[in-house]
């Protein structure tokens, strides 16, 4: 192609971009009239506005390069330079597409239900492929960004020719990082945990907050944040009390003395589970656990919807309980009986000889 001068050139790249610029304005308003903003569609526009807007201008200067008045040195350093633009632009269309999909599942798989097992599953595999997709995509677009530039093939075979003990000291720092990645696809897929999952983590009561490609956040209950590797699920034994319901058992033990009236102790019992709302309605036993020299051990078995629910009605039992002891039945507590040593009436006095 024949050069052009400086100041024409100028003016024809000015004028296409703003041409294009113009264009895809109004193909945005127009996309944003006739699609819902709860599609598919309406989603990834409004998310890929800036990398499709500079993507096209990317794609008019590719045309526009040789017609430029410069040398062909200058002219292969812009080529380079705006391919790496329409790979990172194109990098984050897509990244920006699998995320509209991503959030046009959770709209329609909302967690803000009574019964949302179904939900978090679904949110679950949504969210970690999701994070998994964006980290191939990322891995891809520096792989074909280090493919552009010149003489980069030439640094990477040099890499792996003086590969040696640094090779191998690369494979065992990238082994977490692989190690995580694989378990996040496992977890995605098998589902040990899911998002607002009760857990048992290190001792730790908590719920899942988040589950990154990396590691998941585990949010306890006095609001403390754990930070777990994805791969720490998948090798270790944990507890999880929502894996296929929310519901639970519980249990509130007292010791109490033998004089203690069971009848109107499980009377008390049970009024006290029928007026709570937190008693789910499905179990209620009351039993003697143990015996020993002191008293026996009573256990009030009861069920609840959800882990938050239980606990707070083992509180209340264990409140009423007690105090329906202190009023009624007093006797009823453990209490330590001791009886002072006397001596036998028939038994000899040891009389000291004389001498």
């Amino acid at each position: 192609m024949m050069a052009m001068s400086g100041w024409a050139w100028l003016l024809i790249v000015a004028a296409g971009w703003t041409s294009l610029w113009l264009l895809h304005y109004l193909g945005g308003k127009l996309i944003v009239r006739l699609v819902p903003a709860e599609h598919f569609l309406g989603l990834l526009c409004a998310r890929i506005v800036w990398p499709s807007r500079v993507f096209l201008l990317a794609v008019f200067l590719r045309f526009c390069i040789p017609l430029a008045p410069i040398t062909a040195k200058w002219q292969a350093y812009l080529i380079v330079g705006d391919m790496m633009v329409l790979i990172v632009c194109t990098t984050w269309m897509l990244m920006s597409a699998v995320e509209a999909l991503f959030q046009l599942v959770v709209a329609r798989h909302p967690l803000n239900v009574t019964d949302n097992l179904r939900s978090r599953q679904i949110y679950t595999q949504a969210r970690v492929l999701a994070r998994s997709t964006h980290f191939l995509l990322v891995l891809l677009g520096v792989s074909f960004a280090l493919l552009v530039l010149p003489g980069a093939r030439q640094i990477g075979t040099s890499l792996l020719a003086s590969a040696g003990v640094a090779g191998l000291v690369a494979g065992i720092a990238a082994r977490p990082v692989l190690g995580n990645f694989i378990a996040g696809l496992q977890i995605a897929f098998t589902q040990p945990i899911r998002i607002d999952d009760v857990v048992i983590v290190e001792g730790e009561w908590g719920r899942i907050e988040e589950i990154t490609a990396t590691y998941v956040v585990v949010r306890v209950w006095d609001e403390r944040r754990l930070i777990v590797p994805l791969q720490w699920f998948v090798e270790t034994v944990f507890q999880n009390w929502t894996r296929r319901s929310a519901s639970l058992l519980g249990t509130v033990f007292l010791w109490v003395d033998y004089s203690v009236n069971m009848q109107g102790l499980n009377t008390a019992f049970k009024a006290l589970c029928e007026s709570s709302e937190l008693w789910d309605r499905r179990v209620q036993v009351l039993q003697v656990t143990d015996t020993n020299e002191w008293g026996m051990q009573l256990r009030f078995l009861v069920s609840a919807a959800d882990s938050g629910r239980l606990f707070d009605l083992r509180c209340l039992l264990r409140e009423g309980l007690v105090a329906y002891l202190a009023q009624h039945q007093p006797q009823a507590f453990v209490r330590v009986r001791m009886l002072e040593a006397q001596p036998s009436p028939t038994q000899p006095v040891d009389v000291a000889p004389d001498r």
